[in-house]
């Protein structure tokens, strides 16, 4: 971060977090704190004399965690900087720094939200949403919204249909935001989106392309006989596993195919496969 900032001198900066605190957040959100104080204070970021950090620590509150970490820097030079009260409906001037954590609800200078529960009902603990501020440089009004997609729970699930059920989450919850920050409630104004949009390739084409020749063994769980794994072998060449497909597992018998001259490999399978594009 300091190195970016070296380099392209930013006057304005935002700074999107998704995860903060880490995984197992319960255990390491106590070093969020030690993190930020050191960032503001250090000499990479002198000259920046203004700072709003927003932090959603506040995982007991299991209705409304989303673990979204947003800061905006603002470089001395730049005069006449505003923020959006969204409970005032006006503007404010920014003015030194300032750290909200905990119940951010609570806070007019920014919309949270977690997205609904019905969303991802898989997902019972799903820290997903977004967090939106609206700020005002020399008379330009935009919104900065930091946004967590859902992410794909079951490569065994993902890859039964294409698009996946996950897909068809994120876009249902890309357009629920969409709807929000666009919505009658204020003044429309340009708005830039990005965070993890947990962007994931089409898994069925993957497997269908990568496993094209080969035969699909499916184990499944003795008590419950759910499917817990997919074994993808060579017709020939002795049955040679080429994948095996798990809940979190994706074991491809040749990771060259997608690191090799940027995965081009790979790639010019799957660019004519379904009218699918992508690159690594």
């Amino acid at each position: 971060l300091f190195q970016v900032v070296h380099a392209h001198k930013p006057h304005f900066m935002a700074l999107h977090c998704q995860e903060f605190g880490g995984k197992n957040y319960e255990a390491s959100m106590s070093h969020v704190d030690k993190f930020v104080k050191e960032l503001l204070s250090s000499d990479a970021m002198k000259d920046y004399n203004r700072a709003r950090v927003y932090l959603d620590e506040n995982y007991k509150s299991q209705e409304h965690f989303t673990a979204l970490g947003s800061f905006y820097f603002l470089h001395e030079s730049l005069k006449n900087i505003y923020q959006f009260d969204f409970k005032a409906k006006k503007y404010k001037k920014v003015t030194g720094k300032e750290i909200y954590s905990d119940t951010l609800e609570s806070t007019p200078m920014l919309e949270k939200e977690k997205f609904p529960q019905d969303y991802f009902p898989e997902c019972k603990w799903s820290r997903k949403g977004f967090i939106r501020t609206r700020w005002c440089i020399t008379d330009c009004a935009f919104d900065l919204v930091n946004i967590h997609l859902f992410h794909d729970a079951s490569n065994l699930i993902a890859w039964e249909t294409s698009p996946s059920v996950y897909s068809g989450i994120r876009h249902k919850a890309l357009g629920y935001v969409l709807d929000r920050i666009i919505d009658q409630r204020f003044e429309k104004v340009s708005y830039f989106v990005f965070g993890d949009f947990n962007f994931r390739l089409d898994a069925k084409a993957v497997v269908e392309t990568l496993c094209a020749k080969a035969t699909m063994q499916t184990i499944r769980a003795a008590d419950t006989n759910e499917v817990v794994k997919l074994i993808f072998r060579e017709s020939d060449n002795d049955r040679k596993v080429m994948l095996q497909l798990e809940k979190k597992l994706f074991d491809y018998f040749n990771q060259d195919v997608f690191r090799d001259n940027n995965g081009t490999a790979v790639s010019s399978l799957l660019s004519t496969f379904k009218g699918i594009s992508w690159k690594l």
